[in-house]
């Protein structure tokens, strides 16, 4: 299969082109810094979103889209949600059209499982959960995924939309604006303080890059149009993330608290019974065994 993965330079990215390059897959990677992915047998176009001739070249000839490029993150995309739109709405439907145009009509699309349904009823959060995002980055993974679903009604597009929870494994350790996980291990590592907005006792569900790959095979070789949530059904509070992170290095984090944002949502954990029962997938790597292999992995690295 010929497979172009858009946004796979990323942490998570390379996770998902690893695990298709091991399944034997043609893989072109698209994105602005795709000429740093290190991976053999990948071929890469380095190229903006919004580069258009560039995205329609790398249509050619691909069996299916996996489409994980975002231009926002949830915490600062309020700040310009109009650029949030162009970037990610408006470039995506280009997306659609182009592949619409070529012939192209299956798509695996990363959305969010953490912002799209804004602040759960109830928990854990189920795909038919209400939708009701709380900032511009779930806002417009929503919009796409409402365009996804009209390209597979009127245009026969085969659309998978994986909503991941928090994903994280070797390879996120740089600071940010997001990756908490990987955050707090770069701020033991260099021994500098870690800010929190809140008291720590926020709660959300993250799953293993590893296993998102998996999911991502899974989607790949799903016939039909669905979404799914992409998680390990469990909980994990920041304060909780901090103790085992300072465990598992052996150095103490200075955390900094600061007042809670009007966004950040108490808890948030999704069902992942769906994509258990029809992509026979499910979470294979616990929640401390990653965090190990993940901090074990930055420890070589620095």
């Amino acid at each position: 299969m010929k497979v172009l993965v858009l946004g796979g330079s990323g942490f998570l990215g390379k996770h998902i082109v690893r695990k298709l390059i091991e399944d034997s897959h043609q893989v072109t990677v698209f994105g602005r810094q795709a000429d740093k992915i290190d991976i053999p047998g990948v071929k890469t176009v380095s190229a903006d979103f919004s580069d258009t001739l560039s995205l329609s070249e790398s249509l050619i000839g691909v069996d299916k889209v996996v489409h994980l490029i975002s231009t926002s993150v949830p915490s600062t995309s309020n700040r310009d949600p109009i650029s949030d739109i162009q970037g990610n709405l408006v470039n995506t439907v280009k997306l659609l059209e182009m592949m619409k145009q070529s012939g192209l009509k299956d798509i695996v699309y990363f959305s969010s499982g953490g912002t799209v349904y804004g602040h759960p009823q109830t928990i854990p959060i189920s795909e038919s959960h209400a939708n009701a995002p709380v900032c511009s980055y779930g806002v417009v993974k929503l919009a796409i995924e409402k365009y996804l679903h009209m390209y597979s009604d009127l245009y026969d597009f085969n659309t998978v939309i994986l909503r991941p929870s928090n994903p994280f494994g070797p390879g996120q350790t740089h600071t940010g604006v997001q990756g908490f996980i990987g955050t707090c291990i770069a701020a033991a590592l260099s021994d500098n303080s870690l800010t929190i907005w809140g008291d720590g006792s926020v709660k959300r569900d993250y799953v293993f890059a590893e296993d998102v790959a998996e999911a991502t095979i899974s989607a790949l070789n799903y016939q039909g149009s669905d979404n799914f949530n992409i998680s390990s059904g469990e909980g994990v509070s920041l304060n909780e993330i901090i103790e085992l992170v300072q465990q598992e290095t052996g150095k103490s984090i200075t955390v900094n608290y600061q007042a809670k944002r009007d966004f950040d949502i108490p808890e948030i954990i999704l069902n992942n019974e769906k994509a258990r029962r029809l992509l026979n997938w499910q979470p294979s790597t616990s929640f401390t065994t990653g965090l190990s292999l993940t901090v074990r992995n930055a420890l070589t690295m620095s």
